[in-house]
């Protein structure tokens, strides 16, 4: 069993899903282990496969448009199960009311909006690591 932390990417679009995770591999490279899900449904199996054996979710990225659970909701079943998780939501259409009820529910930390920049990205799980991770 791995001991590595995991960021998990969650995109209905397997392109962006493929190049968000590109982009975070090229920093981190293999600090951390990366699972990835299509929605939210998938989503949610992967969180309760890796709590089953004991693995924590550093950083989760969700996209919010996407078929089935929308990303705010599974971002609030995620907090539930993993309060202390990095949420970023990606997004091209969340609209403010869904954004407004992942940071109240879920404890969202920031929103990218499509087309995002690589920067932009690698900044927001940087320091969204940071701040829930303190280096002791």
């Amino acid at each position: 069993m791995s001991s590595k932390k995991v960021i998990l990417i969650l995109d209905d679009e397997p392109a962006i899903l493929e190049s968000v995770k590109y982009q975070v591999q090229k920093r981190f490279g293999d600090e951390f282990d990366y699972e990835l899900a299509l929605n939210g449904e998938e989503g949610l199996m992967i969180v309760d496969e890796l709590i089953n054996e004991g693995v924590d979710i550093l950083v989760t990225i969700s996209d919010w448009l996407m078929p089935g659970m929308k990303g705010d909701d599974f971002l609030v079943e995620l907090h539930k199960k993993m309060p202390d998780c990095v949420k970023i939501m990606l997004t091209g259409q969340a609209d403010e009311a869904s954004i407004e009820r992942a940071y109240k529910q879920a404890n969202l930390y920031k929103v990218i909006y499509k087309p995002w920049s690589k920067e932009q990205m690698i900044e927001a799980i940087e320091k969204g690591i940071d701040k829930h991770y303190p280096k002791g």
